[in-house]
Order: C-alpha cells, then structure tokens, then sequence
C-alpha cells in the first residue's frame, strides 16, 4: 500500500474513531488525519506483538481497518487521559 493509500485509510479510520468517541478533540481534518495514521501504525504494531497476527499490506483487508480504528481509538482515549477537557 502506498503513502497516499496510507493518508486515505488514516483519514477515514481517524474520522470513524472520532465518531465512535465523540468529544471536542482539536485537530479537524489534518489531527484527524494524523492521528488516523499514527492509529494504523500503532494498532499494527500492536497486532503482530501481541496478538501474532501480522498486518497485510491489502488497502481492503478487514484486519488492517480494525487494527488502524482501535489503534486511533486508543490515541484519542490517550490524549484525552492526558489533556483532559482542554477545550472548555
């Protein structure tokens, strides 16, 4: 999968983690985007370490969509842990 498959999946696995989350979380469309992707490497990451199930490189694998989603949701709980309600 290449740079722009990449920025593709982690905007819109970035915009559905925000949806099942919903909170007012900064960002808009490039925080969510970055945040998308760093989800997708994250959610990988953790996949193939403790789960012993390695991510494909398909752009339509089921896996790698559920992996980058939880992997965005984990980054946004984490944000929100740490900054709290910042924008109040």
């Amino acid at each position: 999968m290449g740079i722009i498959g990449w920025i593709i999946l982690g905007l819109l696995a970035g915009a559905i983690a925000k949806i099942l989350l919903p909170g007012r979380d900064p960002g808009g469309l490039i925080g969510t985007t970055l945040i998308g992707i760093a989800g997708a490497f994250i959610g990988g990451w953790l996949s193939a370490k403790f789960l012993h199930k390695p991510i494909s490189n398909h752009f339509f694998d089921a896996a790698t969509w559920g992996s980058a989603i939880a992997g965005s949701l984990v980054l946004l709980i984490g944000y929100r842990i740490l900054f709290g309600n910042s924008r109040d």
